[in-house]
């Protein structure tokens, strides 16, 4: 298997440059790991979700094969811009409930439990798309490493790799975003 990471990031320069036969081989080998990206946030979200893993995976992979004019560095690259696409989709139908701006008085919960894209938790995920984007324009690194762990479900070492910092990093700044955000979300400081 260590093989594969050097095969798919060889097949994305290749269809960067155009090569559409490398598309058709890449597809069986990135299509697990989205999957797999898929089925951990639509892990945390509670029982009768609106969102399946299947059509998460099919939009986002639909997007993905429709960016024209990325130039693909590696597998990580690929497996960050995976994370960004999934979190426009889940904002974008979160948006689609019509709630309003900062959650528009929705009780505010733990970042982990705003995943939830229903009805009742569109909201939260309005408003914590919200705080991130804020979170962007002060520290554009740790909005980066909230969106991988959160919604491209990546693990910490993951996360690690597509920055290309240490692990020990990450979880240091992602303490930092978590607390940031719970602060700009509640309006309260942490405990």
């Amino acid at each position: 298997m260590s093989g594969v990471p050097q095969e798919i990031t060889q097949l994305l320069l290749s269809w960067s440059k155009g090569d559409k036969a490398a598309l058709d081989q890449l597809v069986p080998l990135v299509y697990p790991e989205l999957r797999m990206l898929a089925r951990r946030y639509i892990g945390r979200e509670n029982p009768g979700h609106s969102l399946q893993t299947s059509a998460l995976i099919n939009e986002a992979y639909l997007k993905l094969i429709d960016q024209q004019h990325v130039e693909w560095q590696d597998r990580a690259h690929f497996f960050a811009v995976s994370a960004q696409v999934m979190r426009h989709i889940l904002i974008d139908r979160a948006r689609s409930h019509r709630y309003g701006k900062r959650g528009a008085g929705a009780q505010h919960l733990a970042l982990d439990e705003a995943a939830v894209v229903c009805k009742e938790r569109a909201a939260e995920l309005v408003s914590l798309d919200d705080a991130l984007t804020s979170l962007a324009r002060i520290d554009e690194r740790k909005s980066k490493i909230v969106e991988l762990r959160f919604f491209g479900g990546l693990s910490v070492e993951e996360t690690a790799e597509v920055m290309k910092i240490s692990p020990v990093t990450v979880m240091r700044e992602w303490r930092a975003a978590k607390a940031w955000l719970y602060r700009d979300i509640s309006g309260k400081e942490p405990s």
